[in-house]
């Protein structure tokens, strides 16, 4: 029985040339949390206090996404085979929990302004939220053209898109408060904005949740790669077939292929670029038997 095995790595910048933009959008979020914070106090305004408390969550998702994306630079070791390019997993993961934990914390607050309202000064709410929606805006911008490819990019897209629309939320909502004199409204507006965060954000949650039990990553059809491999030249069987995720940019597939007389170099090389090309699968073990295998006699490593 033939065993052939092929590898293909295909590595290009793990950061896809974002640092700049997560150091840019860290410190300009940052600075605009403080002073959203400040504002929020003074104003007393519980929808300033809630998006000041989700921009400092974004801020620390963008520092989390980084920091995984350049630890999933470093090249595999003997102890880490694969090298860290899964701390990009498990940060998406982290960034998506504490996303829903800061919710609570704010939930909690806005409850508290509803029960016992006090007076709002609009016109600070409307200023401030007016100056996050360019700064949320422009963050976004610099997440655009990457946010397809990466969960960790998309994530931080999402997080300032979704940010810069609920600035304009609470500007409209400042503009309400001067006009009706409503004290309610602040916190009701709050909850508005708590329920956009978390409608937005779920998605995101269950993708990360899915990569880090290494499902099959969305935009993988397994039952398609199966009938991918099985329409390769002379492939009579598939069996053993696996497609999980390396990381929120990187696929890997191992499987076993039936195929009488064997494989050569073309044949491995050809499936591996067609692999790539037609599933974005980076990394592909394939072992080829000429035989078809005894019933239960597979599934582990054979030599």
């Amino acid at each position: 029985m033939a065993h052939n095995h092929s590898h293909d790595h295909q590595h290009g910048p793990a950061d896809g040339n974002y640092g700049r933009a997560f150091a840019l959008g860290i410190a300009l979020n940052l600075a605009f949390v403080a002073i959203e914070a400040a504002g929020g106090l003074w104003a007393n305004s519980s929808a300033l206090l809630s998006d000041a408390g989700h921009n400092l969550s974004d801020v620390l998702s963008l520092a989390l996404a980084w920091g995984a994306t350049r630890l999933a630079r470093q090249p595999a070791s003997e102890r880490y085979t694969y090298g860290l390019k899964s701390a990009t997993i498990q940060a998406a993961l982290l960034n998506a929990a504490l996303l829903y934990a800061a919710l609570g914390i704010i939930l909690w607050d806005a409850i508290d302004h509803l029960l016992h309202p006090t007076p709002v000064d609009g016109r600070i709410v409307m200023l401030l939220a007016g100056i996050g929606i360019l700064i949320n805006g422009f963050t976004a911008w610099l997440f655009r053209s990457g946010q397809q490819g990466d969960v960790n990019v998309r994530g931080a897209y999402l997080h300032m898109l979704t940010d810069a629309l609920v600035s304009a939320g609470v500007v409209v909502g400042g503009g309400l408060v001067l006009w009706t004199g409503w004290l309610r409204l602040d916190a009701l507006i709050s909850f508005g904005i708590l329920g956009l965060i978390a409608y937005s954000s779920w998605g995101l949650l269950r993708e990360t949740v899915q990569l880090s039990l290494q499902a099959v990553p969305p935009g993988i059809d397994i039952a398609a790669v199966r009938q991918f491999l099985l329409a390769r030249p002379g492939v009579t069987q598939v069996h053993d077939l696996h497609v999980w995720p390396l990381s929120t940019r990187d696929t890997a597939l191992t499987a076993h292929l039936v195929r009488p007389g064997g494989a050569d170099n073309a044949f491995l090389q050809a499936l591996q670029a067609a692999l790539q090309a037609e599933f974005s699968i980076s990394h592909c073990t394939v072992q080829v038997e000429d035989t078809v295998p005894v019933a239960g006699g597979h599934g582990g490593c054979e030599e």
